[in-house]
């Protein structure tokens, strides 16, 4: 079968369509990106470790380049005209995240650093104000470092029981063993909507309402999810939910939290200093309304506002029609890596419950060694434990290789990705 033919059964297998009802036109959405008409050793960049961190569109590059040219001040302190500008600009990138993932008001909208700071914040703050020695805590088998580390540390200072659900052979929840997991002493679960390592899509209702049903707390870490398909915090139910803007087009230094109100104005501050008080005296202070509570010091409000209009931009695309083009690119990427000869893919098979990412091994080729020679062809994967060593250790692998997708991604770039694993072989003469 020719490319051309291969590409044809992939694009009638998937259907992706944006709000409007067309397909993705993935070569106007390249043109928004200004890396991607670079080479790389002479070669066009194919660039596929979006898990990692996405490319930034040119209209996100502006909007944080018209606030630092005709409106920076700081934000919630001036009565002058730059800073009221930069406030409402501000506030309005607060508000569209909101409408992104469904949340009922923008007041729940904490922003952070990362979702790595959103989950030390609700370790620091959730964790250290309501969970009391002998409590338990469950994750999973699959989660990020990020979402792994703050609750086993937080479990070794308090006292705590760090329990896991399992994972399956074919690399998804093992939900069967969730009741066995869930006891009355669970009072948090946390679990990430979709794998950074194996794509596995977690469904997270079920979690969700069984942890709810004898009085757990749920967060769902969204890093995942968030930029690759639609996210409602209303229709899951979540307690909270954290994902980070540097995935989903947006800047680096910019993250969010999504809490229920009643939860976030119990909670204690995790930094203090200016703007998140309303009051200091010389006896004390007192804590401001949610969600400035949170975010203590200059905020990175220019990074609010890129990352208000990467949402702008993937609303304009519509996040069914984002889901429906990965699940393409996905299932050809499956298909053609599968091909390969020594080539193992891990994780689910089936693109419709796996993300836009496929992780794999090659026999007798190191990941970093794979890596290293496509390189040579400017295409760009990610090789090692992709910052989740115990689901490494879990499936006996030490590293893998993980090719991931987004928007921008193309049929051929598998191809490309196909063609220079071929050569890489051949060069190391496996």
């Amino acid at each position: 079968m020719t490319n051309d033919e291969r590409w044809a059964v992939a694009a009638g297998r998937a259907g992706a369509f944006n709000a409007k009802g067309a397909p993705l036109d993935v070569r106007r959405i390249r043109a928004d990106f200004p890396i991607l008409a670079q080479s790389v050793n002479g070669k066009r960049v194919v660039f596929l470790d979006s898990a990692a961190s996405s490319q930034k569109p040119i209209q996100v590059l502006q909007a944080m380049d018209e606030v630092y040219r005709c409106a920076y001040a700081n934000v919630h302190r001036g009565v002058y005209a730059f800073s009221e500008a930069a406030t409402a600009r501000y506030d309005e990138a607060r508000a569209k995240v909101a409408r992104f993932i469904g949340a009922p008001s923008a007041e729940q909208i904490v922003f952070t650093r990362n979702a790595t700071e959103a989950l030390n914040l609700l370790a620091y703050s959730y964790g250290r104000h309501f969970l009391r020695p002998g409590d338990e805590i469950l994750i999973t088998e699959l989660e990020h470092h990020a979402n792994f580390v703050p609750w086993q540390v937080l479990a070794q200072e308090r006292g705590l029981t760090l329990k896991f659900i399992p994972i399956t052979p074919e690399g998804q929840l093992d939900l069967q063993r969730l009741d066995e997991r869930l006891t009355p002493r669970t009072k948090l679960v946390s679990f990430a909507h979709v794998s950074n390592v194996l794509g596995t899509i977690t469904d997270p209702r079920p979690i969700i309402q069984r942890a709810h049903a004898i009085g757990a707390k749920v967060i769902v870490d969204g890093s995942q999810s968030a930029p690759h398909m639609p996210v409602n915090v209303g229709a899951m139910d979540c307690d909270f939910l954290v994902f980070s803007g540097h995935k989903m087009l947006g800047p680096t230094g910019i993250g969010v939290l999504y809490g229920k109100r009643e939860l976030l104005e119990a909670m204690p501050p995790f930094l203090t200093g200016g703007d998140m008080i309303s009051a200091v005296g010389f006896d004390g202070p007192r804590w401001n309304e949610v969600p400035l509570k949170f975010e203590a010091g200059t905020p990175a409000f220019v990074e609010a506002i890129g990352l208000g209009a990467a949402v702008d931009y993937l609303d304009a695309l519509g996040m069914e029609a984002v889901r429906a083009h990965e699940r393409e690119i996905t299932a050809y990427a499956l298909e053609r890596i599968s091909e390969v000869p020594g080539a193992k893919i891990v994780g689910p098979t089936d693109p419709e419950i796996r993300g836009g990412v496929v992780t794999f091994t090659l026999d007798r080729v190191h990941p970093h060694d794979l890596a290293s020679l496509l390189d040579r062809d400017g295409v760009a994967i990610r090789a090692g434990h992709h910052c989740a060593q115990p689901l490494h250790i879990r499936l006996g692998l030490s590293a893998t290789a993980r090719a991931s997708f987004y928007v921008y991604n193309e049929l051929h770039e598998v191809d490309a990705l196909i063609e220079a694993i071929y050569k890489a072989k051949a060069a190391l003469k496996r």
